[in-house]
């Protein structure tokens, strides 16, 4: 396995480096381990025009199980791509890298507080799930998509989803409270208001992007476009808005 960094991401990986890495995968990782050309070629497209296909496919049981697939891929410099119900239109869950599909299994809602309007749940809820769950508390979120009865909120939280009424409502950005993250390294951290405060892990992050961000304000300022909503890169002016504000 010591020849993985290079060999398993060209085009030309063989049979037995996948069923290598497969194996090391499954004697670590509790849910099922997909690398049969079958399942690579079943999840290398979404609802867009792009194919690609991936190194392979985990479906976890957990989020926990999530750990040792991040930690294994990051030891040999294996990129992974979570994924939910694969409604990108724009290639976003297609990508030569390792699979996690959250939405078979990690889809739970843990919890919902309906005097303080918030709730905690997994990345493979699907949104039409989530809300019908929430009319019981006369609650709704907002962001709603033409693909609600398949897309899954951990991906309308990486995509920033809108929808028609996220004009009223706002996008998935405005209506998220807080992320728990799990590092290359396995680690966990909850990414919140304050968490820079209370957690050294994130103040250095935090700090790292700063130092992106800050020196280019100017150039953010003048030519990022005054849109409601995009998907071409990173969210940069509203990373900046969140340093000035601070």
């Amino acid at each position: 396995m010591s020849d993985l960094r290079l060999s398993v991401l060209e085009s030309g990986t063989s049979a037995d480096e996948y069923a290598a890495f497969a194996a090391e995968l499954q004697s670590l990782f509790a849910g099922e381990v997909r690398f049969g050309r079958h399942d690579r070629l079943l999840y290398s497209t979404d609802a867009s025009i792009y194919q690609v296909e991936p190194i392979g496919v985990v479906v976890p049981r957990s989020v926990d199980d999530v750990r040792q697939v991040v930690k294994l891929c990051h030891e040999h410099g294996v990129p992974i791509l979570p994924r939910g119900g694969g409604t990108a239109l724009a290639g976003q869950s297609v990508n030569h890298a390792v699979i996690i599909d959250f939405s078979a299994h990690c889809n739970s809602i843990t919890e919902v507080d309906a005097a303080q309007r918030t709730a905690t749940v997994e990345p493979g809820v699907v949104l039409a799930q989530f809300n019908q769950h929430l009319q019981q508390h006369g609650l709704l979120f907002g962001p709603d998509v033409a693909t609600a009865t398949h897309a899954n909120i951990g991906g309308m939280i990486g995509n920033n989803s809108a929808g028609a009424h996220s004009i009223l409502y706002g996008r998935t950005v405005e209506n998220l409270l807080g992320l728990q993250v799990m590092l290359a390294d396995g680690r966990k951290v909850t990414l919140n208001e304050g968490a820079s405060e209370r957690d050294a892990t994130v103040h250095q992050l935090t700090q790292a992007v700063a130092d992106i961000v800050l020196p280019i304000a100017e150039q953010i300022d003048q030519t990022y476009p005054k849109t409601l909503r995009r998907c071409g890169g990173y969210n940069l002016d509203l990373i900046l808005q969140q340093l000035r504000a601070s």
